[in-house]
């Protein structure tokens, strides 16, 4: 095991089931990043820039384009949809996660400001 896979470990299994899929998509949009754990969550880099991370807390999951500048981008959409988010981050849950639609979306949105898209 990894350490992303020991970060799954600990979470109930319906979301260590829900992160791990979005692990898998988030491994499909970016092939040349690596996993990581930086802060203390599971996450994608490329080079030395954070682009995607993920995390399981009590009541929900949360993704993190680690940028600020990201998620106001698509806060009428998020608010459309029904979701929660902040200016770091959106959250969801296992019965409703984040759509696959909008996931590619914010992270090459991401790619695009970390001049990578």
């Amino acid at each position: 095991m990894n350490g992303i896979d020991d970060y799954l470990a600990t979470l109930p299994d319906d979301q260590a089931r829900c992160l791990q899929e979005m692990r898998e998509r988030v491994n499909a949009l970016l092939p040349a990043s690596e996993e990581v754990i930086s802060y203390a969550m599971p996450g994608h880099r490329i080079g030395k820039k954070m682009i995607a991370g993920y995390a399981g807390f009590t009541k929900h999951c949360g993704f993190y384009p680690h940028s600020g500048g990201i998620i106001p981008a698509f806060n009428a959409e998020l608010e459309v949809r029904g979701f929660k988010y902040s200016k770091s981050g959106v959250l969801f849950t296992p019965a409703r996660p984040l759509p696959a639609d909008l996931l590619e979306r914010i992270v090459a949105a991401r790619l695009a400001e970390a001049g990578h898209g």
